[in-house]
């Protein structure tokens, strides 16, 4: 599988079909679901605890992280499409909906870059907190 060629929808199958062959589903309770996919980032958070911030690219050619990453994503993955077919939640339609809610909330004129952090401080983006004042940017 691929990519590019694979859809949300067959990701979905096989984490079905993985867990019915196993008989796991009276273990999928979203609260567990919940906690799993937070375990399974802070797994993957583990790989870079204590790292000096390295160039992307010398993360990339970094094969046994890399791989190691990956798992890790692939475990977040898992959960998350587990969560979704549990709750029956259309993630592509959700995702297009997030998408645009995140391009009114954070216009691409004023969010470029090192623009975006000063805006974000005066317009209280941030979490749904008031705006800074000048005295505390």
């Amino acid at each position: 599988m691929k990519d590019d060629t694979t859809t949300l929808g067959v990701l979905r199958n096989k984490v079905a079909e993985f867990i019915a062959e196993r008989e796991w589903e009276s273990f999928h309770h979203p609260k567990d679901l919940a906690i799993s996919i937070s375990v399974e980032a802070s797994e993957l958070l583990e790989h870079f605890q204590w790292e000096e911030k390295r160039p992307v690219d010398a993360i990339r050619h970094d094969g046994r992280l890399v791989r190691e990453v990956t798992d890790e994503l692939c475990d977040i993955l898992h959960y998350v499409l587990t969560m979704a077919n549990v709750l029956e939640v259309d993630l592509a339609a959700g995702f297009a909906d997030k998408m645009r809610r995140n391009a009114e909330k954070y216009p691409a004129e004023v969010s470029k870059g090192e623009k975006f952090l000063g805006w974000r401080r005066r317009n209280g983006a941030m979490n749904g907190r008031a705006a800074l004042s000048d005295d505390e940017l």
